[in-house]
């Protein structure tokens, strides 16, 4: 049994599998309280659900890409054999965490995409760098930014761990805090090996609308 927020098909809006269409199951609970969270809507509502009700759900959908996400998913251990039994029917599985939470259970076959968090989401110490170490090169690491502080850190970060010989790595901006141009051109001055991405869904349809 889980306790799901939403299931819903859209397109991806992040990552390198964005403007995909994909199923996303957001599960609910969050253990951290980043200050720029556009889902806190997830953090105590929703209904329980069986993991038969949830493939049902997903099949009805369409999509082969699914994306498990929060929240943070991985509050709910019951997500882990949800996403093998996924796998094993041929679903392509990604799963979106906050990095806080151990990854190294997760079915080798999902791709994670874990984010790192920044000085100014007032998280950052909660970040379990041990994680580092079960990325696989299938998988990405995200930074989301919000100011040049944040960035100075990221390329730090990156440094310190090797990151770009571990696996693909993101950089998104904090919606309205920093300016996409902005960011765009500190990544060219540095020439830096990441992949700049928007949150697609948010020009799209209204920034504070759900279920896209």
């Amino acid at each position: 049994m889980l306790k799901v927020n939403e299931i819903y098909k859209s397109i991806q809006g992040e990552s390198t599998y964005a403007g995909l269409p994909c199923t996303f199951i957001r599960l609910t609970y969050c253990n951290l309280r980043c200050t720029y969270c556009d889902t806190e809507y997830a953090f105590y509502d929703g209904k329980d659900m069986t993991e038969d009700e949830i493939m049902n759900e997903v099949s009805t959908n369409g999509s082969t890409l699914v994306e498990v996400t929060g929240g943070e998913p991985l509050i709910q251990g019951e997500c882990l054999p949800l996403m093998k039994r996924m796998c094993d029917e041929g679903y392509t599985v990604l799963i979106e965490t906050g990095g806080s939470l151990p990854i190294e259970n997760i079915d080798p076959r999902v791709t994670v995409i874990m984010d790192l968090k920044c000085p100014s989401s007032g998280m950052m110490h909660r970040n379990r760098y041990e994680n580092i170490k079960y990325l696989k090169e299938s998988d990405e690491l995200k930074f989301v930014i919000g100011s040049e502080e944040d960035y100075e850190w990221t390329k730090n970060i990156i440094n310190e761990y090797k990151l770009n010989r571990k696996c693909r790595i993101l950089f998104s901006c904090v919606f309205g805090k920093i300016s996409p141009e902005h960011l765009v051109s500190l990544i060219l001055k540095d020439n830096l090996n990441v992949r700049f991405q928007l949150q697609m869904h948010k020009y799209i349809w209204a920034p504070e609308m759900k279920g896209v």
